[in-house]
């Protein structure tokens, strides 16, 4: 389950559009922040997650956000500012089993496009030809369709798929999405399936195409309300900052995990009626050239560092769904998951330390936009005490216990990843 936000120019202080995305996966799915330089390929083919598609003879530098067994990314932008991010929605249309997944049409669209309007374009002409679909999940069956949110400096667009069929409508202001078909009878474009269904009395794509059942429970559509009323209530001033802190946010203050539900934007896994967490996030001033990637779990808990296409620092080994303390991403999700069994206790100092480095690293960026030269040693500082920061606190968490139910299903998927906390809790 994921949640997209986005601002265009006269809807944000500075004038920029803003792009943010939460993505939300099953708890071990570590997530690889990557930069991809620009490419020339004399291949011709590239596999994607579960097919072979062609190649073509360059392709775009880009950063993704990817699930670690996945080609395509959950979301990313390209050397041209263009950004984009999916969420899955459940429609009365079957899956097909094998195809392109959402996430691959991301990858795909951002090493080939150089605008949000041609990125809209390409990815149609994949579900023109019905080439979506393949499981979602690694582990089990989850087969959807995607709604995107597709950007660059000058527009937006949302783009909702189902089958062969589409919708896609220009963003003017404010929109988010999560997991739930938006688009009712004011769309901009849309195929030719839709416009017919149209043309014969009053139609509603949203509607028409929404299965109840999966929409219901994945709370898509009260997500997406709290996410759209957060943007217009600050509409015109809106901030990287806002951004941030809508991604961090939950359903209810003060938050306890055990507590949560599929309503929070910023969300911790529960159990079966939870099975999602946020295993990454973004927030893009697009333009700026700077883009803001937490590359770990739960941005709660997390800090967005300052990535750039002039660098990216090396994060190591890259992370699969079992523990390993080498890979950057497991490092700092096994420090969450101890954060966990004592959250409240913790939870508002940490706040006051994220939030002062947090604007400390805003602040420095905002004094190197004139500079970039030194955006390398930016990134390098924010990444190095982002781990300071861990390590300390670290040092400061005493495991505490967690509720039995909440604790079981936190055991079942530490074993499952081969992480021991060494806590009574997970007993």
């Amino acid at each position: 389950m994921c949640d997209i936000l986005v601002a265009s120019p006269e809807a944000t202080k500075e004038g920029v559009t803003i792009f943010a995305k939460n993505s939300d996966r099953e708890p071990n799915e570590a997530q690889v922040l990557e930069l991809i330089p620009r490419m020339k390929h004399e291949e011709e083919k590239v596999g994607l997650t579960y097919v072979d598609f062609p190649q073509v003879k360059e392709t775009n530098a880009v950063i993704l956000s990817r699930p670690w067994w996945m080609w395509g990314a959950e979301m990313g932008v390209n050397e041209f500012e263009v950004a984009i991010g999916n969420t899955a929605v459940f429609t009365r249309v079957k899956v097909p089993e094998k195809g392109i997944t959402g996430m691959d049409m991301i990858r795909l669209a951002l090493e080939r496009t150089k605008s949000a309007r041609e990125a809209l374009d390409f990815i149609v002409s994949l579900v023109e030809q019905g080439l979506q679909g393949g499981n979602g999940s690694k582990n089990h069956k989850l087969y959807y369709f995607s709604s995107f949110i597709i950007a660059d400096p000058k527009e937006a667009w949302v783009l909702e798929t189902v089958g062969e069929e589409w919708a896609a409508k220009r963003i003017e202001g404010v929109y988010s999405i999560s997991n739930a078909l938006t688009i009712e009878e004011d769309w901009d474009i849309a195929s030719e399936g839709v416009e017919r269904l149209a043309g014969k009395g009053s139609f509603n794509f949203a509607k028409y195409f929404s299965e109840g059942f999966y929409t219901h429970f994945a709370r898509g559509r009260e997500r997406r309300a709290f996410t759209l009323e957060k943007l217009k209530e600050k509409e015109g001033e809106i901030t990287l900052e806002y951004m941030m802190e809508i991604l961090r946010s939950h359903s209810f203050e003060p938050y306890s995990p055990e507590k949560g539900s599929m309503r929070d934007i910023c969300m911790h896994y529960g159990c079966l009626t939870r099975p999602s967490q946020t295993a990454s996030s973004q927030v893009s001033e697009l333009g700026k050239g700077i883009h803001w990637f937490t590359g770990t779990s739960n941005p709660c808990l997390s800090i967005f560092k300052p990535v750039s296409f002039e660098y990216l620092l090396d994060l190591g080994k890259e992370p699969t769904d079992k523990y390993d303390p080498e890979t950057y991403w497991w490092r700092f999700e096994a420090f969450h998951r101890k954060f966990l069994t004592n959250y409240r206790s913790y939870i508002d100092d940490f706040s006051r330390e994220r939030d002062a480095l947090q604007a400390e690293l805003i602040r420095r960026a905002r004094e190197i936009e004139k500079t970039p030269e030194n955006l390398k040693a930016l990134t390098e500082w924010a990444f190095h005490e982002e781990e300071k920061l861990r390590e300390r606190w670290e040092r400061i968490v005493e495991l505490g216990r967690l509720p039995f139910l909440f604790g079981r299903n936190w055991r079942k998927i530490n074993e499952l990843a081969g992480l021991d906390l060494g806590d009574g809790s997970n007993r």
